[in-house]
C-alpha cells in the first residue's frame, strides 16, 4: 500500500509517498518540499500570519493532489517548531482541517528528535553503533542520541535559522556586531546542553541547512540526493562557506544554484548554528542525511499498524 508523511516545519513543507508492507519502507514515490515559511514572524509576535494561513493551505492542496493521484491510503501530517510557539495554532489547524480535510499533529520537541532520529538513521545497522542526528529547522534544533534499538536522550533548543534571523539579522548582509550577538547566543543555548557525547557516536545531519552547505561544497549545480546522502561536511568547509557568504547580500547569495530563494535569507543563520554545534561538541565532522522527520513518521505508522 502507498502512505504518505507530511512535515510541516517553519521553513520548508516536506512530503514524503512510500510504498511499505510490514517489513518497511519499500520504494519512495516522491520526496519533495517547498519553502513555505510558515514560522514567518512567529518568533517576534508569537502568532501564524493571516496570509500564511492560505499560502500553507494551497501547498498542502498541492501535496494532497499528488497523494490522490498516488492512490495513497493515509496521509500523517505533522508540525513541529513554529506550530508549538503560535498562540492561534489550533485556529490554524482547524483552517487547514477545515480546506484541506487534513489533520496536523502538532508534535513535542521530544517526539520531533525522537521520530527525526528513527526516520535518519540506516535500516541495516549494528545494534549497538552509536548514532546522534542533528536537525537544524527553522524554528528549533533537535538532537537525538542512541542506536537503532533504543533512544538514549534527545533534546530540542529554540533555536533556529528562521527565529535567529529575524531576531538578530536586519541587514543583509548583517552587521559584523549583529553576527556577534547572534554568535553569541547561539553558543550560550547550545552550552546548556552536554553535547561531548556526540564525539563518541556517527553524527548524521538533516534538513535543509545541512543539505544546502553539502551542495555548496560540492559544488552541483542543482540538488542530487544521491551524491547529498551520506557526504561528509568537514567543520573547515562549513567555515569556509560562512566566511564567503557572511558579507554577501541576499542577492548575491541568491547567485549560488545551490541556494533557493526561500533559503537565502536564513541561510547564514543556519550555517552559524552548525558551527556552534560543530565547536561546542568538538567534532570534526558531520554525514548528511537527505531523510528525516517524514521518514520517522512513516515508520511509527507502521510499527503502530
Amino acid at each position: 500500500m502507498n502512505i504518505a508523511s507530511i512535515d510541516i516545519g517553519t521553513n520548508t513543507i516536506l512530503l514524503l509517498i512510500a510504498e511499505v508492507d510490514s517489513s518497511g519502507i519499500n520504494n519512495i514515490l516522491e520526496d519533495q518540499q517547498v519553502i513555505a515559511r510558515l514560522g514567518k514572524g512567529v518568533d517576534a509576535e508569537r502568532n501564524i500570519l493571516p496570509e500564511t494561513f492560505h499560502r500553507v493551505k494551497d501547498f498542502l492542496m498541492e501535496y494532497k493532489s499528488l497523494c490522490l493521484r498516488y492512490n495513497v491510503e493515509k496521509i500523517l501530517a505533522v508540525g513541529t517548531s513554529a506550530l508549538r510557539d503560535a498562540r492561534n495554532a489550533k485556529e490554524f489547524c482547524s483552517f487547514i482541517k477545515k480546506e484541506t480535510e487534513l489533520n496536523i499533529e502538532i508534535l513535542s520537541g521530544d517526539d520531533e528528535a525522537l521520530w527525526t532520529f528513527r526516520g535518519s538513521i540506516p535500516y541495516t545497522t549494528s545494534s549497538s553503533e552509536l548514532f546522534s542526528v542533528v536537525d537544524i529547522g527553522g524554528g528549533s534544533t533537535e538532537i537525538s542520541i542512541g542506536t537503532s534499538q533504543s533512544i538514549s536522550s534527545a533534546v530540542s533548543i529554540n533555536i533556529g535559522s528562521v527565529r535567529l534571523t529575524e531576531r538578530f539579522f536586519y541587514e543583509s548582509p548583517p552587521e559584523d556586531e549583529a553576527i556577534m550577538e547572534a554568535w553569541q547566543f547561539i553558543l550560550e543555548q547550545l552550552r546548556q546542553k552536554d553535547l561531548s557525547i556526540l564525539k563518541q557516536t556517527t553524527v548524521l545531519g538533516v534538513a535543509g541547512t545541512i543539505t544546502t552547505l553539502a551542495a555548496v561544497d560540492l559544488d552541483i549545480p542543482e540538488f542530487n540526493r544521491e551524491k547529498i546522502e551520506g557526504y561528509t561536511l568537514s567543520a573547515d568547509a562549513v567555515r569556509k562557506i560562512f566566511s564567503e557568504l557572511k558579507n554577501k547580500s541576499y542577492e548575491q547569495i541568491l547567485r549560488y544554484p545551490q541556494i533557493p530563494p526561500g533559503r537565502a535569507d536564513v541561510i547564514l543563520a543556519g550555517i552559524m548554528i552548525v558551527m556552534g554545534i560543530m565547536e561546542v561538541a568538538a567534532i570534526p565532522s558531520i554525514t548528511v542525511s537527505v531523510k528525516g522527520l517524514r521518514y520517522g513518521i512513516m515508520l511509527r505508522e507502521l510499527e503502530k499498524r
